[in-house]
């Protein structure tokens, strides 16, 4: 591995040639350094670097780092790409600028009762468990239409769109397809009058499928952080 600043230009790079590829504009896919188990000085390198977006998986973890990086906040996204627990709501609220992990109407209904007022509306996508798997978490896709009505109507939070973690898989055309099932699954409610635009999917080993389905954020740690120990 390089340094964080190579590796952040590799993955770009990657972007950006999975866009080509594709006929999309890289402006319109967005990096999400996942940064869980690194420490703040990872966070600092990558943000000198260029880079804005952070995604942490755990919320304790990543208030310590947020903490420790005050003096950047306003250059920082912070988002939330693991799961949230209901007594977790009002530090998740306080803190970060976006959820991809809404999995349910009730933490949806605590995230907006609990995100301060002196702070913009807090950025959400809904986690779909778009492969049924039972070790995942996520809404069924049939259970989505509903939530979504319900959360976009919701004060204090802005819906933008879904979020998956799919299942590995061996070939293209399997890694594409369950990023194919949630864009389309997006362009569903967008038919209901929704119109969002965030399709969260995509990490360091499906970067390409996923932008090739219309991923707006992908979100890649061990690409740019390294192995975690």
């Amino acid at each position: 591995m390089g340094s964080i600043a190579s590796n952040l230009q590799e993955v770009k790079q990657r972007i950006v040639a999975a866009c080509a590829g594709t006929g999309r504009d890289a402006h319109g896919v967005t990096l999400v350094a996942v940064s869980k188990t690194f420490g703040a000085d990872a966070v600092r390198a990558a943000n000198a670097a260029g880079q804005c977006h952070f995604g942490e998986n755990y919320v304790q973890e990543a208030l310590v780092k947020i903490a420790a990086l005050a003096d950047l906040r306003a250059q920082l996204q912070w988002h939330l790409i693991g799961p949230l627990q209901s007594n977790k709501t009002r530090a998740v609220a306080e803190a970060f600028d976006w959820v991809h992990t809404v999995d349910r109407l009730k933490i949806a209904e605590r995230l907006s009762a609990q995100r301060p007022a002196t702070l913009p509306p807090l950025q959400v996508c809904l986690q779909v468990n778009i492969g049924g798997e039972a070790s995942k978490s996520g809404l069924a896709p049939a259970e989505v239409p509903a939530v979504a009505q319900a959360v976009a109507a919701l004060p204090r939070l802005v819906l933008r769109g879904l979020m998956s973690i799919p299942a590995p898989a061996a070939d293209a055309a399997a890694l594409r397809s369950p990023h194919r099932a949630l864009r389309e699954l997006l362009e569903q409610l967008n038919r209901q009058g929704l119109g969002l635009d965030t399709l969260s999917m995509g990490m360091s080993a499906d970067l390409e499928a996923a932008v090739a389905e219309g991923a707006t954020l992908v979100r890649v740690g061990s690409a740019i952080f390294g192995g975690r120990g």
